[in-house]
């Protein structure tokens, strides 16, 4: 299907057709309908436009995608960056890990043992995440500052991501080990297999252990052409499910090899989870593969569209895992149109986004929107899970009280 008509069109017709063939399907609008100006054809879809219906057309079936009449690199290119953030890059592990026998006379630590946050989960407290990245230079200080505000508002742990979204900042495993010394509240490092060998994994691993770490969440992490150094070599000798495995055996005393290493680890070990995958059957699929291997919890990412997540809540009840869901108060209309066109996986609803258009031109209405937004899907889903991952846009501290006001003593 190509030329004549704009995405819209083209979307309703391959809703309509996708479940009548198995045969594949070529989407190829034109950059909308044409306008007649002074004896010429002009085409006013801007690249954005064509980005989002990228989205919609891989999630309705289409195989094959383009543009025809008015399109130019920079909607295709537009419509590239969105395929590569809702379906990147199949990642094939390069080193397979086989199954193993616990070593003799290895004392494995329970899970109410391994940390504050995995006790307070398995006595069943509802418990808050919130997140601080890591600084781009050297300098600490307004990242413990942050942290000690946090800490002193009750919350029970913080993120610290490692490289989001393919970028270079300081280790993730610094930040969090200054955090717990200097501080005392205990975060959550994530660690992604995209920038080193199984080599530098264990010994990292076994480091962050040794300097009083014990929450990790396992990620695979984004490519690197998603960053802002597209040309940089991604590893990727495992994915999250290799991750695992190999933590799994670090807490088991051994290494991936089999190799003793004395005292075991006791790392309470999290995985991430998508509600809104476009492919929910292979995401499920690929979180029990986790969970075999030695998950301990799961938490999700931001969560708008409260059907897609009740389902998810349903298909993964019988895992009997603690799900922490992820909570984004929304900044502006561009954000919201960001998180739905960029962030693989997410979609805001249309009743959102009109709600965020309502604030387009006033910051501080637009923030208080999004606050509201994120304190009703806080309601909406509290007694589904067993705790929240609170994002702070632009590391805003006072968004996540704002969110909490008047309900985190109920929590």
């Amino acid at each position: 299907v190509n030329c004549t008509v704009g995405p819209q069109v083209m979307l309703s017709w391959l809703e309509k057709v996708r479940d009548l063939t198995t045969k594949p399907i070529s989407i190829m609008p034109n950059a909308g309908r044409p306008r007649n100006i002074d004896g010429r054809n002009i085409y006013l879809c801007s690249p954005e436009y064509l980005g989002e219906y990228a989205k919609h057309f891989v999630q309705s079936g289409a195989n094959l995608i383009g543009g025809c009449c008015g399109t130019t690199p920079a909607h295709i290119k537009r419509m590239r960056n969105t395929l590569n953030a809702i379906k990147p890059l199949e990642k094939k592990s390069k080193f397979q890990i086989s199954d193993f026998k616990q070593p003799d006379n290895v004392e494995i630590i329970t899970t109410e043992k391994k940390s504050r946050l995995a006790r307070r989960l398995n006595d069943q407290h509802f418990v808050v995440f919130t997140e601080i990245l890591s600084p781009y230079g050297v300098s600490l200080e307004k990242e413990l500052e942050k942290a000690r505000e946090l800490c002193f508002y009750g919350i029970d742990a913080i993120n610290i991501p490692d490289g989001p979204r393919a970028s270079s900042r300081m280790s993730a495993l610094a930040l969090a080990v200054k955090i717990q010394r200097e501080v005392g509240i205990e975060p959550v490092l994530h660690y992604v297999c995209r920038d080193r060998n199984v080599i530098g994994m264990q010994s990292d691993l076994l480091g962050a252990y040794a300097l009083g770490l014990k929450n990790i969440l396992a990620i695979t992490g984004d490519p690197p052409k998603l960053g802002n150094y597209p040309d940089a070599t991604a590893v990727f000798d495992v994915d999250s499910i290799g991750l695992v495995n190999i933590i799994n055996r670090l807490n088991h005393g051994m290494d991936i090899a089999g190799n003793p290493i004395g005292k075991p680890t006791g790392f309470f070990t999290g995985v991430g989870a998508n509600p809104g995958a476009i492919n929910i059957d292979d995401e499920l699929r690929r979180l029990y593969w986790k969970i075999d291997a030695g998950a301990e919890y799961i938490v999700t990412q931001p969560v708008f569209d409260l059907d897609v997540f009740e389902s998810f809540i349903k298909k993964t009840e019988h895992y009997h895992i603690p799900i922490i869901a992820g909570i984004w108060p929304l900044v502006s209309l561009r954000n919201a149109e960001f998180m739905n066109n960029e962030i693989p996986g997410i979609t805001v609803p249309k009743e959102i986004l009109d709600r965020m258009s309502r604030f387009e031109n006033d910051k501080e209405a637009s923030r208080a929107e999004g606050i509201a937004i994120a304190r009703e899907t806080l309601h909406k889903i509290k007694d589904m899970v067993k705790g929240l991952q609170i994002s702070m846009p632009y590391g805003r501290v006072q968004t996540v009280f704002d969110i909490l006001e008047g309900v985190k003593d109920r929590l």
